[in-house]
């Protein structure tokens, strides 16, 4: 099992590319039933969350309606900036930082600490030894997976990007709960499941989507690529596209668990 997620050095920085910030509007949103299950993790007070890696705020912008103050650390400034510019990006209670999780300056105690698409990149050990001493009693570090389930298509999807992936070793099944675990970072405490809710996405918007990750970025492909690469996203979901849309069944995954390294 890798100790960080392969070519992170390599791959990450392509989040610091104006079109790849705005790509990740597409990307489905969070079941509202994830914010439900971040807020019943909160330990102490005051319920200051931080939230690593946070990209555009699909968890901090909505997290920040429901308690005192969400720290959202990235380290691209695009990402910021797209964030700040999405529905409650500009919320009194959303604190935005442009630092690397390593380095970022803290201001906790830390009731919850979030992360989303995110852990992955960053260097755990330092990360966790840093934010340790900086969370309230109790407090858990709760990582949320998200994304459509049980597509039709999957299975064709999946070798579509296998040859297209900048990632040699992409792994669908990958599990960063599990390696965060084997590496004695995390203690894990519990998951939770979402029901999972329809998300209808216009067909062009679901094929963009996929150049908002590392792996897939326009910025590793050359233009013939990356039209070769969209056209055949869209014939391979064009049997389920009903007046221009595709519904896509979306749940998530919440794990937390508490650090070891305190």
């Amino acid at each position: 099992m890798p100790t960080e997620y392969p070519d992170r050095s390599r791959l990450a920085g392509v989040f610091a590319e104006a079109d790849v910030a705005e790509a990740y509007r597409h990307r489905p949103p969070y079941p509202a039933e994830v914010f439900t299950i971040l807020d019943g993790l909160i330990r102490g007070r005051p319920r200051v969350v931080l939230d690593l890696g946070a990209g555009e705020g699909a968890l901090a912008r909505p997290l920040a309606g429901r308690v005192d103050r969400v720290d959202a650390v990235d380290p691209s400034a695009a990402m910021v900036a797209a964030g700040r510019r999405r529905p409650g990006g500009g919320a009194s209670t959303l604190r935005w930082l442009v630092a690397a999780a390593e380095t970022c300056p803290l201001d906790g105690p830390y009731a919850l600490v979030t992360a989303g698409a995110s852990l992955h990149w960053m260097r755990w050990r330092p990360v966790c030894q840093r934010i340790a001493p900086a969370l309230t009693a109790g407090a858990y570090l709760a990582i949320v997976e998200h994304g459509p389930r049980r597509l039709p298509w999957q299975a064709e999807l999946t070798a579509l990007i296998r040859r297209h992936s900048r990632s040699p070793r992409y792994d669908p099944h990958f599990s960063l709960v599990g390696a965060l675990d084997a590496a004695g970072l995390v203690e894990p405490v519990g998951t939770a499941s979402t029901a999972p809710v329809c998300f209808r996405q216009p067909v062009a918007d679901y094929v963009e989507q996929f150049h908002s990750t590392a792996s897939l970025a326009r910025v590793h492909m050359s233009a013939a690529e990356a039209a070769e690469f969209d056209a055949a996203v869209t014939r391979l979901v064009l049997p389920w596209v009903v007046d221009g849309r595709l519904a896509l069944a979306v749940d998530a995954t919440v794990s937390w668990g508490r650090l070891r390294s305190r």
